[in-house]
């Protein structure tokens, strides 16, 4: 008899077994929009014209070796990384007590920052802090601050379904109801699932509130300048946040915004109250580190970091970025306009008001499986689509299966 064999078999990944669905169909009309990747109005990929220059600098560059990085990572890349989170003009960086630590993408970053948080956030080995994620998030941010070791795992209301935006009045009652310095994950923009941002008032009540009750605020930033094609605006919350005094640490990806999915570049930034905090907290996440990947790897960190430091490349990744912002911009215009001029019962006003790769589109589990097995259209069971999935080709087939779906299934 095996060793393994009580392992149990574990549930596949939804989003992945969707695509292994959608590979599967052999129908013509079929439309993914699923996972969540970036794709041209070909629904191809896309490798940003900025990132095949950069690479083309490295490989000619013969002074780059292959040596090991740094524990905490390539130094120009996690400074270069912060200074977009915060700004090049944040006071927290003119004094010295913001640092960073290069993850394994952004849930490498959200990894280290979960793990040390266990180890160290209001004492040592805190597994009964609550941890707070709101309702629905990412699915990722459950498990790993499970996996970290944290026993209680929560969630604040956050989507309202029947408006189909912001909880917010039951959010900033969930914030002040939680007990004193728990740890809230929060979207810093594009939230995943639904695409519904706080506007900045909504913003300021929410940190007004955490600070009353202090709270711990763990950023995710998964889509900055994808969002919106703005830096700035996306970074907004993150920005306000430390202007405000908190520490907090901001878990970043540039899969999206640099199409660097396979490459796992993330960059975990640090607030602290001083330098003195800042450098024993980024000790021991060294020591985290040298346990979970020891030292992490270069080319998509040093892409980055070229870019971001390079004033005509950093201006041609902006536009690069600005491209991919405004082609879903107009998927969402487009697939809004389609669904009212068929007269799809409901309110679609909130796909153009949500922003970022997801759409919560309202269907309901029903809807969505006649939408997979009657129209081959493939999307998430709780009706969020990739609206990068959407094409000037396909988007009038959607159009027309959402509305057989809203119409056809209650």
């Amino acid at each position: 008899m095996s060793v393994f064999s009580e392992v149990p078999q574990a549930a596949p990944v939804a989003v992945f077994k969707l695509t292994a669905d959608f590979r599967e169909d052999k129908d013509p009309h079929k439309v993914n929009l699923g996972v969540g990747a970036y794709r041209t109005d070909d629904c191809q990929p896309w490798v940003l014209p900025v990132v095949k220059k950069v690479e083309r600098m490295i490989v000619e560059d013969q002074s780059l070796n292959h040596e090991y990085l740094p524990i905490l990572g390539l130094p120009e890349f996690r400074s270069s990384a912060s200074k977009i989170a915060l700004g090049d003009d944040s006071p927290a960086i003119l004094e010295n007590r913001v640092g960073a630590v290069q993850g394994l993408g952004g849930t490498g970053a959200l990894k280290i920052g979960a793990e040390f948080l266990r180890r160290w956030y209001n004492g040592q080995n805190n597994t009964a802090t609550p941890v707070y994620v709101s309702s629905p998030t990412w699915e990722n941010h459950n498990g790993v601050f499970s996996d970290a070791g944290f026993k209680d795992i929560r969630t604040y209301r956050y989507w309202d379904a029947e408006k189909r935006g912001l909880a917010l009045a039951g959010l900033l009652e969930d914030l002040q109801n939680a007990p004193e310095r728990s740890i809230f994950v929060v979207h810093a923009c594009a939230h995943n699932p639904t695409g519904t941002d706080p506007n900045p008032d909504e913003w300021k009540k929410i940190a007004e509130v955490m600070k009353r009750r202090n709270h711990f605020v763990f950023f995710d930033s998964a889509y900055q300048g994808f969002a919106s094609g703005s830096l700035e605006k996306d970074a907004w919350a993150v920005r306000y946040f430390v202007s405000q005094g908190f520490e907090l640490f901001c878990a970043q990806s540039f899969s999206k915004n640099f199409g660097l999915y396979n490459e796992r570049v993330g960059n975990l930034t640090v607030v602290a109250k001083d330098n003195e905090n800042l450098t024993r907290v980024l000790s021991q996440m060294e020591k985290i580190v040298r346990t979970t990947w020891s030292n992490p790897p270069s080319q998509g960190a040093r892409l980055v970091a070229i870019t971001l430091t390079t004033p005509e490349l950093f201006a041609e990744w902006q536009g690069n970025v600005k491209t991919m912002a405004d082609r879903v911009l107009l998927m969402r215009a487009e697939l809004k306009a389609k669904l009212q001029a068929l007269g799809t019962p409901g309110t679609w006003d909130h796909i153009t008001q949500q922003i970022g790769m997801f759409s919560f589109t309202g269907l309901n589990p029903k809807q969505v499986e006649y939408m997979i097995k009657q129209k081959h259209v493939y999307l998430m069971a709780s009706g969020r689509i990739n609206m990068c999935g959407l094409t000037t080709k396909n988007i009038d087939y959607v159009a027309q299966s959402i509305h057989e779906a809203v119409t056809k299934v209650q």
